[in-house]
């Protein structure tokens, strides 16, 4: 049997087709190829990088551009952090030049033994994977690691001049997208000054004609630098005229930060609300090679968490290895940690329950880092998580066990991130399931007939007695009845998983048509009011204030938009002859016998024991009927802070926190029914 491999092989050997050609021959018509050896080019010394930018700083964008900026400034870093340098100057200029100057050792300007007669400043600015910084014996750690930076930069500027002084001697060299345009120059003797200064204007050619640096990302970037190692002062300038519009950028600034890391997070965090009142921060020395791990992070309340990572001083925003090992760290840390004190829920923990939401810095310093890519965005050494994970866990475990409350706290706010994401997740999967489903509602709904939200109503009643009287008083074209089976969850103590398994508000919320917390769309509800309808005495009450607890809890965009009410049902009828009132209370009592029933004859006075032994007729005029009856709307303050304590304190799992309140707020009570 013939296969197409078979039928290659014929064909390749010179067999005819139907039409009478050999396989080998070219279609007619055909144009011949002009590929030939003359068409092989090798691209030497920079050009590489001029015919193809994007390889080495990822584009030509503004990105790119500022990557530029990065590579000189890292330079001068790496001296200050091999202790050669304590201060870097960095200067931009009206024209658009950059100016970057360190006090370290000067870049070498002898002759280089295997390129001679060319000094070693040229060949580190004119040759790809040239530098000194590809083993230890110059630097212990570094951010360049492939000797392409500074040529990169040569190349890719129209302009560029190199100062060095170096053993009381100056010396300078000019170049013009990455050729040397003058010699090796001898200023002569210098005193008082040492180290390199670059100076270069990026290429209009390579860029575009209006690209420029940016003074706040410049600005930026240099105050990072400061802030990650706390041995430098980094001195700025910047051309007014630079400074346009609202840009806050200083003209002037002097970057030094003793403290490193917990300085830009006490910056960043200002004075909002954190979870535990002291950061995680320190710095400890590798154990198994010559470097250093220094971390610093919050747990904010209000705002948005954020994880910043540096090796070497170079931002890796993609993370890494070393993130990886930070991520680990906590997460076990805070789970053991649970374990000690037994809580049992901690081992639901996961890295993104405790970092995710914090505000971290980590900073590394390691030898022979390994990055993907020249911009060197991610850090992939294996080695670096295991050396961030030892020194940060040990920490971390040292930092829980001293601060117990605080500990807890924490481990408390883990797990209802825990909760919270476990929801989420439990939403989206019942979203997929039931996309090409029709809405499924509770059987024990009797919904009103009109399709749209706008003018209906839900009442939320307790019981099937309730219901059904309230079934029968209703308007069915725009008022629906949900009956509730007695007292529901109390939200506010209860676990995500009772929470989930509870029939009676999944129930609620299938009736509502809306997800819950951040997921809660107003478009999704079913009903322009929700209503709770429950028995004017103690029990009602209790009933209503799980109901608002729930409702604060898990839809608070519902009751911010003012979609919750609360009914005003009777207490007592006072009747009189062909007179009859209904008294919302005792004291609404009170006040109608004083007023209107003064004359003569018997007063029958009934107190109803629940809404489902009203007769349907009364509960419409007394309550349901939108022309008689008394709604309140339930509002939130705009202190949310000290609702959302209150709430946690009456509601919480915390009984002491009851009693406390009760112990506080005993003496103001003047009526108890009980």
């Amino acid at each position: 049997m013939n296969d197409l491999f078979t039928q290659s092989a014929n064909k390749g050997l010179g067999e005819k087709s139907a039409g009478g050609k050999t396989a080998s021959e070219a279609p007619r018509g055909a144009k011949e190829s002009a590929y030939s050896a003359k068409d092989i080019e090798v691209l030497e010394g920079l050009e590489p990088v001029r015919r193809r930018p994007g390889m080495y700083i990822g584009g030509t964008d503004e990105r790119a551009l500022h990557h530029l900026a990065a590579e000189v400034l890292d330079n001068a870093m790496d001296e200050a952090v091999a202790g050669f340098a304590n201060r870097i100057e960095v200067d931009l200029g009206a024209d658009g030049t950059l100016t970057v100057t360190d006090n370290g050792r000067g870049i070498p300007t002898d002759v280089h033994p295997k390129y001679k007669p060319k000094s070693a400043l040229e060949v580190i600015l004119t040759t790809l994977h040239s530098g000194g910084k590809f083993s230890d014996k110059v630097y212990q750690t570094a951010g360049g690691l492939h000797g392409v930076g500074i040529s990169v930069v040569n190349a890719l500027s129209e302009y560029l001049c190199v100062e060095v002084a170096r053993d009381r001697q100056l010396w300078r060299q000019e170049y013009s997208r990455g050729a040397p345009t003058t010699k090796l120059q001898d200023l002569g003797k210098i005193a008082n000054r040492r180290g390199t200064t670059i100076a270069f204007r990026p290429d209009p050619g390579i860029f575009g004609a209006g690209a420029a640096f940016l003074p706040a990302r410049l600005h930026r970037m240099a105050r990072s630098k400061a802030y990650l190692f706390r041995g430098v002062e980094i001195r700025w300038t910047c051309a007014k005229e630079l400074i346009t519009g609202k840009d806050q950028t200083p003209t002037e600034a002097v970057l030094h930060f003793p403290n490193g890391l917990a300085d830009f997070l006490a910056a960043s965090l200002g004075d909002g609300p954190t979870v535990t009142p002291q950061p995680f921060n320190g710095r400890a020395a590798l154990t198994e090679a010559k470097g250093e791990v220094e971390w610093a992070m919050h747990w904010p309340v209000e705002s948005d968490g954020f994880l910043h990572s540096y090796c070497n001083t170079v931002p890796t925003s993609e993370g890494g290895s070393h993130e990886a090992g930070l991520r680990a760290a906590l997460t076990k840390g805070l789970k053991a940690y649970g374990e000690m004190v037994g809580v049992r829920k901690a081992s639901q923990l996961t890295g993104d329950d405790v970092l995710g939401p914090a505000a971290a810095m980590l900073s590394v310093f390691i030898p022979e880092p390994q990055f993907s890519g020249q911009t060197k965005e991610r850090l992939s050494n294996p080695e670096a998580t295991r050396w961030v994970e030892a020194i940060v866990r040990d920490h971390f475990d040292h930092w829980l066990s001293g601060d117990p409350e605080n500990a807890s706290r924490l481990l408390a706010w883990g797990i209802e991130r825990a909760d919270e994401r476990r929801r989420r997740r439990d939403e989206r999967d019942v979203k997929r399931k039931s996309a090409a489903r029709r809405v499924r509602l509770p059987g024990k709904l009797s919904d009103c007939s009109q399709n749209s939200a706008a003018g209906s109503e839900i009442f939320i009643v307790e019981g099937d007695s309730a219901g059904g009287s309230a079934k029968q008083a209703r308007n069915r074209t725009n008022q629906a009845i949900l009956p509730l089976r007695g007292k529901i969850l109390n939200v506010a103590s209860a676990t995500v998983e009772k929470l989930k398994a509870n029939q009676e508000l999944t129930d609620l919320l299938q009736a509502l048509g809306c997800a819950t917390g951040v997921r809660y769309r107003e478009e999704d509800l079913r009903y322009d009011k929700i209503i709770i309808m429950t028995d004017a005495d103690v029990d009602g009450a209790h009933i209503a204030s799980l109901l608002m607890t729930f409702f604060y809890r898990e839809l608070p965009d519902l009751v911010h938009q003012g979609h919750l009410y609360l009914a005003l049902p009777p207490l007592y009828r006072i009747s009189q002859g062909g007179k009859t009132l209904f008294a919302r209370d005792e004291a609404h009592r009170e006040q109608l016998m004083a007023s209107e029933f003064q004359g003569r004859g018997k007063v029958d006075i009934s107190r109803f024991k629940g809404l489902g032994e009203m007769p349907p007729a009364q509960l419409k005029q007394t309550t349901m009927d939108p022309a008689k009856r008394t709604l309140l709307r339930v509002v939130l303050p705009k202190d949310g802070g000290e609702t959302s304590d209150l709430v946690e304190q009456l509601m919480g799992r915390k009984a002491e926190a009851r009693y406390r309140y009760i112990q506080d707020n005993a003496r103001f009570v003047t009526d108890l029914d009980v």
